[in-house]
């Protein structure tokens, strides 16, 4: 007997997105539950078949074989063989159907990953600029050392729990649903503590500050995020632990100005410099350097020099420096200064009377030998 199509199963189109998957599966899951349809053969195919459609197309990978080659390309993998497997699988979903944190039929006592953390890093401009090894210190928890992380006083005998016979959890009735949620005993260890930890207090973890050396790679910018795998809090019960994000705040710098990978710099010049033109020494991220100020040059000028910006992270190639210039006109003149400016005005406003006389002078001739 050939396999219904997944899309149909579900009732979703071929497009659909994650959201859309995750609806179409739990409106399934919740008519066909089991506990609901008890003895009808129909409804627990068509609870196995969502479970089943469900679990291929979530996976970006399983659904790309799947739109490619059809049942074939899953090389007959996948399925479940009970309901049990797919409370296990999907308990996320069956914890929101229910409203159960542990989801339904959940074990207290399933490895659980460690939670990310948060370290709000500052560093200065030219640690962005260049790059640095920083230490951090973390305030993270570990498993105690003095019980091994099972939170009862070392030599202490640990009793398995009666309410839940050692399996971390208990049924619940809900209307016709019977829902497996954490055992209100033992909080899901399975065992009872007769005497907790002194070191821990019966928690299994204890607070300790972990010292972790960073790279800051050169050229990151204010609200840059690092990711790293592993450093955060233990995993529970054997899980995997959780990430830490490091979230880079960038000082200000009093010489530049930052406009992505390229840096600015503001710089004055005298109105004789911008006049005649001359050189004058700008800084850079590494030494000094001499910029050639032609003539004739205006207020609001920039000069682009390439390469001598920030570096794109990951990257050979750097932004620029965008040299501003601002003309300073003076405002306290020698006598002979004024002297010398005045003449020079007059010399201006003469250029162009001149050549409106030679103009008409000319236009005239013209005229009389016509």
């Amino acid at each position: 007997m050939s396999k219904r199509d997944f899309y149909e199963i579900l009732g979703v189109q071929k497009n659909a997105t994650e959201d859309e998957l995750k609806r179409a599966y739990r409106k399934l899951a919740l008519e066909h539950h089991p506990d609901r349809n008890q003895g009808d053969a129909e409804s627990e195919t068509r609870f196995k078949e969502a479970a089943e459609a469900y679990d291929c197309l979530r996976d970006p990978e399983k659904r790309r074989r799947y739109d490619t080659f059809g049942h074939e390309g899953l090389n007959g993998g996948g399925g479940f063989h009970s309901s049990e497997d797919i409370f296990g699988a999907f308990s996320d979903i069956f914890g929101e159907v229910f409203g159960f944190a542990g989801g339904a039929r959940a074990g207290g006592r399933r490895a659980q990953a460690g939670m990310d953390l948060r370290y709000n890093l500052t560093i200065t401009f030219r640690q962005a600029a260049k790059g640095d090894e920083v230490l951090l210190k973390l305030p993270v928890s570990v498993p105690c050392e003095s019980c091994k992380g099972t939170g009862a006083e070392p030599g202490t005998e640990l009793k398995g729990c009666g309410q839940c016979r050692g399996s971390g959890h208990v049924q619940q009735a809900q209307g016709f649903f019977r829902i497996s949620v954490t055992c209100p005993t033992c909080h899901g260890r399975g065992k009872i503590i007769s005497q907790f930890c002194a070191t821990c207090r019966g928690g299994g973890v204890t607070s300790q500050v972990r010292e972790l050396k960073v790279r800051i790679p050169a050229g990151v910018d204010d609200g840059s995020r690092l990711r790293l795998r592993g450093e955060g809090e233990h995993g529970a019960n054997g899980g995997p632990p959780g990430d830490l994000y490091v979230v880079i705040s960038v000082e200000q710098d009093k010489t530049f100005e930052r406009q992505g990978q390229n840096l600015v710099l503001h710089r004055t010049v005298s109105f004789t410099q911008a006049t005649l033109g001359d050189k004058i020494e700008v800084p850079t991220l590494d030494e000094a350097i001499t910029v050639d100020i032609p003539k004739g040059t205006q207020g609001g000028e920039v000069f682009q020099l390439r390469g001598l910006g920030l570096p794109h992270p990951g990257s050979s190639r750097k932004g620029d420096l965008l040299i501003v210039l601002k003309v300073e006109t003076p405002t306290s003149l020698t006598s002979r200064q004024e002297e010398i400016l005045r003449e020079f005005a007059r010399l201006e406003e003469g250029k162009p009377l001149k050549k409106a006389k030679n103009f008409f002078k000319k236009a005239k001739e013209k005229v009389m030998g016509d």
